[in-house]
């Protein structure tokens, strides 16, 4: 299989790879609720629900991920970048 293909899958199950600006914030936590993923917070401290943050990131205000979709409900996702450490799935959880 070439490699090519294999480091284009998942940006193909992107719904939406969002240009962000030159001032985008990062997602440096999860807000969960019940162990789900109900909110992002953003680099510079703002808390908002899943949602807004979806919307955030289609303005182009936060880096690094695309939109992805699942039973009509949109969600964010961390782009592909040989790193794992800025995945959302290992960014550390807050609560609401």
């Amino acid at each position: 299989m070439d490699k090519n293909n294999t480091s284009t899958l998942p940006m193909m199950a992107l719904k939406d790879i969002p240009q962000p600006k030159p001032d985008a914030r990062q997602i440096v936590a999860l807000v969960k609720s019940g162990g789900r993923v109900s909110g992002y917070k953003l680099s510079d401290g703002q808390i908002v629900d899943k949602a807004h943050g979806v919307q955030l990131a289609k303005q182009g205000e936060i880096r690094g991920v695309g939109v992805s979709a699942r039973n009509g409900n949109e969600y964010l996702k961390s782009l592909p970048d040989q790193t794992e450490d800025n995945n959302l799935g290992n960014l550390p959880s807050v609560s609401e």
